[in-house]
């Protein structure tokens, strides 16, 4: 029976693969890690029914002891690599949160000696060895990591995800600690490989929802954004548009014109936090939704984003000034969307008249 029921989950990690690797939406540095991660599932998922195969086969038992060693080595790894494949770059910056797993390596190298995870006894037969909450631990902590790494993404760059990665993470753990309590059930698996194909679909979504030139939400979100308000209790728009843009093209060439559109867009994601979302509207113009409504607030972030692009010109950098309007619909007004952006574009029409005249008197 466990060999049919591995046979599918492998097939089934297998088509993943093409399917990974024939999808144009999710973003291709997440492909390496995510393959990576297939590859060591069906990995441990062989090593499993490996042992399950030699158990109790005494001319077996150094087989079944080596597959033990790999699958009790290589499974915590399994939420790292999905942390990888989410944030790439996190052990840069975090290579001590790998401490645990290599104890947990050494522990089980260790095990057919000293017994500490499981030991394999001279009939061939699997018992868990007196140290096992080991395994358990480490398992638990980078599943830990995984979901504190996922909490923190979203806290920084406001990813609407994070529920979604969330439940997916919970969801594994639980299923995977099913097996660690009633070994029989084998549902470890079966949960991880189906966890894999939900971050595939999951992830791509994400992926295509963010423009690939500024990492700002695009247009169709922007659109679907605006969709989805129906009837709001309070919302700000704000419309930002680069001055003389067309000046930047024209005299430093379109390769700077897009690091200048880079720049800016860093910036403004920057001064804007998570009350805000940033979308790349089109061309060089950038629109943010927030249910922020403190004018005090609002300007305050604008200021900051302001100073911060002349930061840059003051190093150097031929960065151009942004013009922006706001408007704020309190909620104690009918709600009128096409009013709303009206009058923020207006707002921002009229700041770049005077821009304009401003530069015309110099």
């Amino acid at each position: 029976m466990y060999i049919a029921t591995y046979s599918i989950d492998i097939v089934a990690l297998l088509c993943l693969i093409g399917f990974l690797y024939s999808n144009t939406a999710l973003d291709s540095k997440r492909k390496k890690p995510f393959l990576a991660g297939i590859i060591l599932t069906i990995f441990i998922i062989l090593s499993e029914a490996g042992t399950l195969y030699t158990e109790g086969s005494t001319h077996l038992r150094n087989i079944n002891i080596f597959l033990n060693v790999m699958g009790f080595s290589l499974t915590p790894i399994i939420p790292i690599v999905i942390t990888l494949i989410f944030n790439r770059r996190i052990f840069t910056t975090h290579r001590l949160w790998l401490i645990p797993t290599l104890i947990n390596i050494i522990a089980a190298v260790l095990s057919p000696l000293f017994g500490f995870i499981f030991y394999v006894d001279s009939n061939n037969q699997y018992m868990r060895g007196e140290s096992f909450f080991i395994f358990i631990i480490v398992y638990v902590f980078n599943f830990l990591f995984l979901i504190i790494n996922t909490l923190k993404m979203g806290k920084k760059y406001n990813y609407p995800i994070v529920g979604k990665m969330l439940v997916l993470s919970l969801f594994t753990l639980a299923g995977t600690s099913i097996q660690l309590v009633y070994p029989p059930a084998l549902s470890s698996w079966h949960c991880v490989t189906l966890t894999l194909f939900l971050y595939l679909i999951v992830l791509s979504d994400f992926d295509s929802s963010f423009d690939t030139l500024t990492g700002l939400y695009n247009r169709a979100t922007f659109d679907k954004a605006i969709k989805d308000i129906v009837k709001p209790k309070a919302l700000s728009i704000i419309i930002l548009d680069i001055n003389d843009f067309k000046y930047v093209n024209d005299t430093y060439g379109h390769d700077y014109g897009d690091k200048v559109i880079r720049t800016v867009a860093a910036v403004v994601r920057e001064s804007f936090n998570k009350h805000y979302k940033c979308y790349r509207y089109g061309g060089d113009e950038i629109s943010i939704i927030s249910n922020e409504i403190d004018t005090e607030r609002i300007e305050s972030n604008l200021s900051g984003m302001t100073n911060a692009l002349a930061k840059i010109r003051d190093k150097g950098e031929p960065i151009p000034t942004v013009s922006y309007g706001y408007s704020i619909f309190t909620g104690e007004e009918p709600f009128d969307l096409s009013k709303i952006f009206k009058e923020a574009d207006n707002q921002m029409y009229y700041f770049k008249k005077i821009h304009k005249s401003n530069a015309a008197q110099e």
